[in-house]
């Protein structure tokens, strides 16, 4: 009996490929010439779908796979899937949540107090000899004790609150609804913006977050505030950003996540008052490990009995 066909877009690691290998025949996106005709013959062949949050599923491929039945998702960001569409035609989509709230909430916090505490700069410091030459860096700021907005507290959004806890932090936030939960909730961004230190994005992407952190929440957070990105670049104004940090209207900047990433303008990288890092958020061995295995247990799970056990929440009542 054949294996059943699955489309993999993007890479995957040795151990993901040796588990999907024994159930499914793999058709790998990265190498074909032109993944679009190759699909235009035999898309109406493939049944499943591998792919990754930056990558997704493009309209063009979704449009050549008539009998697909599952899509399963590197990653707890799915925004480059078209759920609407995939959901008309019958198609579960999954993501891979909880495993990576721990490891992106770490990130978070390491980017705010790398800013907070000038990480960057001391480390030039020591390392260009100024240490020895100039004497003592210049006074840095303490992470105790700040009022820190959260935008989008959901599961990751939680855990860099409990992370915070620590630092004696009073946490806000802004989200689509209020919570239940005990920290004050804001219906608008701007107003919370004004009120915190720190503002921490953790929100989904899509159209109705795009550049949610506009100028003017920008300019309320205003020149000793700090803004951290650890969800999507899509999220803030990056221009308006860029120009606040330039203009002293915006204190500093911790980003994992880029607009046009991995294109960085070349205005951001030449900011000392920001620090940057390559979407890494959930990159370690064991959260990556962690969410491979998942992304196969999707697929395995849906070929076994069609049910899955991390649907995207469009599709948790298919």
């Amino acid at each position: 009996m054949s294996k059943p066909d699955l489309f993999l877009i993007g890479g995957a690691t040795e151990v993901m490929l040796e588990r999907l290998g024994a159930a499914f025949t793999i058709h790998k996106a990265k190498e074909m010439d032109d993944p679009v005709a190759w699909l235009a013959t035999h898309g109406d062949k493939i049944t499943y779908v591998a792919t990754n949050g930056h990558d997704g599923v493009k309209p063009a491929y979704m449009a050549a796979l008539p009998n697909l039945k599952a899509i399963s998702c590197y990653g707890v960001g799915y925004d480059a899937i078209d759920t609407n569409a995939a959901r008309a035609k019958g198609v579960v989509v999954t993501h891979t949540p909880n495993v990576l709230n721990a490891e992106v909430a770490t990130t978070a916090v390491m980017l705010m107090m790398a800013c907070y505490r000038e990480l960057l700069r001391d480390d030039a410091w020591v390392r260009s000899g100024d240490w020895e030459a100039k004497g003592n860096a210049p006074l840095t700021r303490s992470m105790d004790g700040q009022t820190v907005g959260i935008l989008g507290l959901g599961r990751i959004g939680q855990a860099i609150a409990d992370k915070l806890a620590p630092f004696d932090t009073t946490i806000v936030y802004h989200s689509r609804s209020k919570k239940d939960v005990a920290y004050r909730y804001y219906d608008n961004l701007a107003e919370m913006a004004r009120d915190v230190d720190a503002l921490i994005c953790i929100t989904p992407g899509g159209p109705s977050t795009n550049k949610i952190v506009n100028r003017e929440a920008i300019d309320s957070l205003g020149p000793q505030g700090t803004l951290i990105n650890v969800s999507r670049g899509s999220v803030v104004d990056e221009t308006a950003m860029i120009a606040a940090l330039q203009e002293g209207r915006l204190g500093w900047a911790g980003l994992d996540v880029f607009e046009a990433e991995p294109k960085v303008p070349e205005a951001l990288r030449k900011l000392p008052n920001v620090v940057l890092l390559p979407h890494v958020g959930s990159a370690t061995v064991e959260t990556r490990a962690a969410m491979g295995a998942l992304t196969v247990d999707n697929l395995l799970q849906h070929l076994k009995d069609g049910t899955v056990l991390t649907p995207v929440p469009e599709c948790a009542d298919m």
